[in-house]
């Protein structure tokens, strides 16, 4: 009755919000010269490695401003896939250089990442601290690390690295989906952990259930693993040494923030069909792993889920970092009350309400309209069949309540997807958000959402360098602007397989000025600007203030 009552008064508040609001996503796939069809190696949807889709990473390749896109392709498999999905066998992943003028051009092989693994995930990061963004690409196979040479080319360094991890884990392909960046113990050089998902058995047939696609519980795992870098390029398995291995852990998304707000960064670890772990760095090189007793290893009835990735961000204003975490139920979100413990809101947040039976995959929170609140989008579809579900965009009404308003913000929200990867990035520079999302039903492209009206409101964009490569790397900004008062985490790979822009965006409502701009390095250095003004995208570089202003569109 409760949450009964809670949805009459926000669907009330929301008709007339919806008056005044304009804010509108267009389908502008087919004139920006998107064309990306995801394969999944054939055209019979028939096992875990096919229902599981790829992802979607934003990056600024050639560093001209204009943010650009990296999709993932699967392809055909010996002993995978069915015969006739030879025709994929020449498969690969994407690159869309943005032109600038709403339109993109297929550059990826003159930039030399036309990879053609299996491709899940690719984690963009600089990686080297050179000012160009690199790659990591997360693969069912052999991973692939490619460095920007700075000229618009890659060059493939994984063997000078030797990040392609073991061939096989658990007796089977090794099947990378995620990889986080921090620096964890402080030294200048950027760490790292892949996190593994499963070992799977192409033979293998469920014995209650032949003719269905096997859950994921009847399959082993595989161990996520942590790599300490020593020095420039030289890496140490350092898994088991710090107690974080876990050789049947079924690992689907990695998120480095600052949960307990102690001044160093931790790693939530979303797992399938198994209790999530949270590894609690103390600042002194020892992890420990307190899920449980944070609050967050399962759903509000105590159960593991098909955990896919956590989203972070401050949904009710109150300066704690929450944790929004997606699965095939109804999803969970919790509250940070602070000391490092979370409340799960889901069922009086409306969250349970909307995501009931929808199958979340990707999801991220972010502020749509600009008002100063974080909302929420989720790509949907149901994992055992290829089942069309409707995608959601979920409205925040300042205090962490949400419903679905998205039937009013476009069509492409009316309609059902499979949905997997999707991320947010404003490829148009006009400062407001957009959406890209990849779909894995055949012959669709993948959906590029341009947010038309949410530049209504005013708004700031952050690029955040640090002195040394790790020290940007989840930075905490606080922001006060007239009666707002915001919290952001500069972490960009906050949504299943897929990395965000990697600009920090800021919506202000109508405050026309920011009065205080706080900067928490991941160092623990700490800077403040004053009297910021809004409408552009700033370049911030740690010790140096604003170092370049671009008033965007």
């Amino acid at each position: 009755m409760k949450v009964l009552c809670f949805l009459i008064a926000f669907a009330c508040m929301l008709i007339a919000r919806s008056q005044t609001s304009a804010v509108y996503f267009i389908d502008v796939t087919e004139r920006s010269g998107i064309d990306f069809r995801y394969t999944f190696g054939d055209d019979t949807y028939g096992n875990i490695l096919e229902s599981s889709g790829s992802g979607v990473s934003i990056l600024d390749y050639n560093n001209d401003g204009f943010m650009d896109l990296y999709l993932l392709n699967g392809r055909y498999l010996e002993r995978i896939s069915d015969p006739e999905g030879k025709k994929y066998i020449g498969a690969y992943n994407h690159l869309y250089k943005n032109n600038g003028d709403g339109t993109f051009l297929e550059v990826a092989k003159q930039a030399g990442i036309d990879d053609m693994h299996w491709s899940m995930s690719a984690g963009t990061v600089d990686f080297e601290g050179d000012g160009d963004t690199d790659i990591f690409l997360m693969n069912y196979g052999p991973n692939v690390i490619y460095f920007n040479n700075g000229d618009g080319t890659f060059s493939d360094v994984t063997e000078k690295l030797n990040l392609k991890g073991p061939d096989k884990l658990n007796g089977f392909t090794k099947w990378s989906v995620s990889i986080a960046f921090w620096d964890y113990d402080l030294d200048s050089d950027l760490d790292l952990m892949v996190g593994n998902f499963l070992a799977f058995d192409p033979s293998y047939k469920s014995p209650t259930a032949p003719e269905m696609m096997p859950h994921p519980a009847e399959y082993r795992g595989q161990a996520s693993y942590f790599y300490r870098q020593e020095a420039a390029g030289i890496f140490i398995d350092n898994t088991k040494t710090l107690g974080i291995y876990y050789p049947d852990s079924k690992c689907m998304g990695l998120t480095v923030f600052d949960f307990d707000d102690d001044g160093d960064l931790d790693l939530f670890q979303g797992n399938d069909h198994q209790k999530n772990f949270l590894f609690r760095n103390d600042g002194t090189g020892i992890i420990t792993e307190s899920a449980i007793a944070s609050g967050i290893a399962v759903n509000d009835r105590g159960q593991p889920t098909g955990s896919m990735h956590g989203s972070i961000g401050d949904i009710d204003g109150d300066g704690l970092i929450d944790l929004l975490v997606t699965d095939l139920k109804y999803g969970a979100l919790y509250r940070n009350i602070g000391e490092g413990i979370f409340e799960d809101i889901t069922e009086q947040s409306g969250v349970a309400f909307a995501f009931d039976g929808k199958g979340q995959w990707a999801a991220f929170l972010f502020d749509y309209d600009n008002d100063g609140d974080l909302d929420i989008f989720s790509a949907n579809g149901i994992a055992e069949d290829l089942i069309d579900q409707y995608p959601l965009l979920l409205e925040n009404n300042g205090k962490g309540q949400f419903i679905n308003v998205g039937i009013d913000r476009g069509k492409y929200f009316q309609g059902k997807y499979s949905g997997r990867g999707a991320a947010t990035w404003d490829f148009d520079n006009d400062g407001d958000l957009d959406i890209i999302v990849s779909h894995v039903n055949p012959g669709s492209t993948a959906i590029l959402l341009r947010n038309d009206g949410g530049n209504t409101n005013n708004w700031l964009g952050l690029k955040l360098v640090g002195i040394t490569v790790g020290s940007a790397i989840g930075a905490k900004v606080i922001i006060e602007a007239g009666s707002l008062r915001q919290v952001k985490v500069n972490q960009w790979a906050t949504s299943y397989l897929s990395y965000s822009d990697p600009r920090i965006h800021i919506g202000l409502g109508k405050e026309n000025k920011i009065d205080k701009l706080e900067i928490r390095w991941s160092d623990g250095e700490v800077e403040v600007l004053q009297d910021v003004e809004v409408n552009q995208y700033l370049l911030i570089k740690q010790g140096k203030g604003i170092l370049k202003m671009k008033n965007e569109k």
